[in-house]
């Protein structure tokens, strides 16, 4: 099996490295979010000139076409955002939004959205986590009600990635059944202007930025139901799948440059005379780090060919051992990194923070290395 990037994906990366080195330096990205910007509209329009909100869209849609390559060419995409610290919404827009509509929207769906996605006109977010439910998406206690030629959604969700500043909502919500039941969960399309839908957004402690969404008798036609009713769960699971495979990805570039400059750093701080790097103790600590990236690197790896795989309990135990290793390799690597700069590491001046900051959040989002360690035990239990 050939583990290293196809001769296209290196010369994705390169590019996409020298123009990200360019022009998303760690000051202009400071100084965006010193000014409220959640996202440069010059970066999107850039992001897809490169392609990048094409790969995996099918052609007959402004895409690069739907290859068997398309889990690892994104990947390539976000360890290169990881090391720039990103916070424009590719991940809620290409990943989790874009890949659900080209899975299960219908043709109409797909020629009304993708084109504009793809062309960097157009920004989505996937609501389908609430307060109550942690992170099982299946506690959806939000409902949909359907009236006519017309469905009623009324609730809450909440911590949903970029969705104060996005044009289009995936909502979740449950069209029958209990709180909690795998079965009568719906994806709906819902315009981010809709009557009745109210959105309060909220920095988060990476830069990013997220909301708190309240729908009051929102109503959208049946137009926008994607895929079919009461049976959304596990497209839901495996677009979140795609998404967690995407973060180890991003997670993996910014240990990437956390090791950098860390080193950079021991190797010009000096104390007594010599640089600090010179002491065999700090010398561990940075192979530790390095151990500690390339497990979670092997472990994306993995997720990434194993993300679609067809055995869902194989999936799903790939998933949860990525997430799970990446999350306390990402807590070691940031760690470390914050103490072998002293007390400079943990200054907003330095990019080492930021860092550690957007690694913490990775590692919560759609669940911690603890929450998915108990996942991945439940399931080998299962099969005991």
């Amino acid at each position: 099996m050939e583990f290293s990037l196809t001769e296209e994906q290196q010369q994705l990366k390169d590019s996409l490295r020298r123009y990200l080195d360019k022009t998303y330096t760690f000051e202009a990205r400071r100084q965006q979010l010193k000014l409220g910007a959640p996202a440069s509209d010059k970066h999107w329009r850039a992001f897809a000139e490169f392609g990048l909100l094409g790969i995996g869209m099918p052609e007959q849609f402004g895409g690069l076409g739907a290859t068997d390559n398309a889990v690892e060419d994104t990947a390539v995409v976000m360890e290169c955002f990881g090391r720039s610290l990103v916070v424009e919404p590719y991940l809620s827009t290409k990943v989790l939004c874009g890949g659900l509509l080209r899975d299960h929207g219908s043709t109409a769906q797909c020629k009304q959205h993708l084109p504009d996605m793809v062309a960097g006109k157009k920004t989505m977010a996937l609501a389908v986590h609430e307060r109550a439910g942690r992170y099982q998406f299946r506690h959806a206690s939000t409902t949909a009600h359907r009236d006519g030629d017309v469905y009623v959604l009324n609730g809450n969700k909440s911590v949903t990635l970029h969705g104060a500043t996005v044009d289009t909502l995936i909502v979740s919500a449950r069209s029958r059944g209990a709180i909690g039941d795998d079965d009568g969960i719906s994806l709906f399309l819902v315009d981010r202007n809709a009557t009745g839908l109210n959105v309060k957004s909220y920095p988060t402690f990476d830069g990013h930025k997220a909301s708190q969404i309240e729908l009051n008798k929102v109503r959208v036609s049946t137009d926008a139901l994607v895929g079919s009713e009461n049976n959304s769960s596990h497209a839901i699971e495996h677009a979140i799948g795609h998404g967690i495979a995407a973060m180890c990805a991003e997670a993996v570039g910014a240990m990437d440059a956390l090791i950098e400059q860390t080193l950079e750093y021991l190797k010009t701080r000096k104390q007594f005379g010599v640089a600090i790097g010179t002491f065999q103790a700090l010398q561990h600590r940075m192979v530790d780090m390095f151990i500690a990236a390339e497990q979670a690197r092997s472990m994306t790896l993995l997720v990434t060919l194993k993300v679609n795989a067809e055995n869902v309990p194989e999936r799903r135990r790939a998933i949860a051992a990525a997430k799970s290793l990446v999350g306390q390799s990402a807590r070691l690597v940031g760690q470390q990194a914050v103490q072998l700069h002293g007390g400079m590491g943990v200054t907003d001046k330095l990019p080492i923070s930021h860092y550690f900051k957007r690694l913490t959040a990775i590692d919560l989002t759609f669940g911690d290395a603890h929450y998915h360690r108990g996942q991945l035990g439940e399931m080998l239990a299962v099969e005991q």
